[in-house]
């Protein structure tokens, strides 16, 4: 396969760029896409072989699920339970954002994103065109473009030099006004905690949570 890679530059070109990367995911296809930290590797959150796909255009494995990429905080509901309220104030604060959250998923949900034990990463990206693509796509299973050890591209050309072979449409906004990957925190318990330090500082975060009597533990230390 080769890819074929859309520009963004004018209205009808992002209105091609966008409507081609939902065709293909409908399709079962992967694409490039923007996001407000580094270009994203995206397919059908409820398409297992797309997920799987993926995966191996990534050389990754089934214990490393990608997160998921929605284009609305209230879709949050649609995809997981029991978030607390310490996670809500994050999200109120920093969706649309750099912010990943791991969350307990909804038993109900039809996907296999891989070995996630009950659980869904879900982000808000603070892309326009990202989250153009997300509200015609629906949710996306999104991880960084790039083969697995090797640095997440920030532009298009890095994602094909990577992933091109494997990629339907590479959907190229110029260089990720980002450039660094999100924070992740786990929400799963009465406190957060840090997996992935990111764009978003723990002074941050905490800021928004110390009003609330909350704090959240750093993983890395």
């Amino acid at each position: 396969m080769t890819s074929e890679r859309y520009p963004t530059g004018t209205d009808e070109e992002r209105e091609a760029a966008v409507e081609a990367a939902a065709i293909a995911v409908q399709q079962g296809e992967l694409v490039v896409l923007p996001t407000d930290t580094v270009y994203g590797l995206g397919a059908d959150a409820f398409d297992p072989g797309a997920v799987q796909g993926l995966l191996d255009a990534k050389g990754r494995g089934r214990d490393m699920p990608p997160p998921v990429l929605v284009s609305s905080a209230t879709t949050l509901d649609a995809l997981a339970v029991k978030v607390p309220g310490y996670a809500r104030a994050l999200v109120e604060e920093f969706w649309p954002g750099p912010l990943t959250l791991v969350c307990h998923q909804q038993s109900s949900l039809q996907w296999d994103l891989g070995d996630n034990r009950g659980t869904v990463a879900v982000r808000m990206p603070d892309h326009p065109i990202a989250l153009e693509i997300l509200e015609r796509t629906g949710p996306l299973a999104v991880s960084s473009a790039n083969k697995t050890g090797m640095p997440a591209a920030t532009d298009a050309d890095q994602a094909i030099e990577m992933l091109g072979d494997d990629v339907d449409v590479v959907v190229d906004a110029g260089p990720s006004p980002g450039g660094e990957a999100s924070t992740i925190i786990d929400v799963t318990g009465p406190q957060g905690r840090v997996l992935r330090h990111g764009a978003l500082s723990l002074e941050a975060l905490n800021a928004v949570l110390e009003p609330l009597g909350a704090t959240l533990t750093d993983e890395e230390d």
